[in-house]
């Protein structure tokens, strides 16, 4: 894999303990072993609000959500600094040819942009993925 775009749904996958799905396992096991990896510029505020909606339904506490923080803060992940220049063209547009949120889209585009492998749990990112011809993890 040359590159690898890990969403926010992958990320909690592996975060969190009762989440630990196989693909995003593989996502994590695909980052540390130094696969060049991106987000989009809002991907860290994505993952700690899912981590902060975990300790409010009681699935995580502080202390476990804290710790998650810092492993996010850690990991070998390049946050992408042209999310914004390609917001109003190709994002937007990614959005309205596959019914996405313009958050979703992000991730498509920036995995198009790079020519990466997506990890995605999200059903209907994974759907538009394919259809643009992006490979999956």
């Amino acid at each position: 894999m040359k590159a690898l775009v890990l969403d926010g749904s992958t990320a909690l996958g592996f975060l969190m303990s009762d989440e630990q799905a196989p693909r995003a396992m593989a996502a994590l096991d695909a980052l540390e072993r130094g696969a060049p990896t991106f987000v989009p510029a809002h991907w860290p505020l994505e993952v700690a609000n899912g981590l902060l909606m975990a300790e409010r339904r009681k699935r995580a506490s502080q202390a476990d959500v804290s710790e998650a923080l810092d492993v996010v803060l850690s990991l070998p992940i390049e946050i992408d600094r042209d999310t914004a220049r390609h917001v109003a063209g190709a994002t937007a547009g990614l959005a309205r040819q596959y019914g996405l949120t313009i958050y979703d889209a992000a991730y498509l585009e920036l995995a198009m942009r790079r020519g990466a492998t997506l990890a995605t749990s999200d059903v209907q990112l994974a759907r538009a993925a394919k259809k643009a011809g992006v490979v999956l993890l």
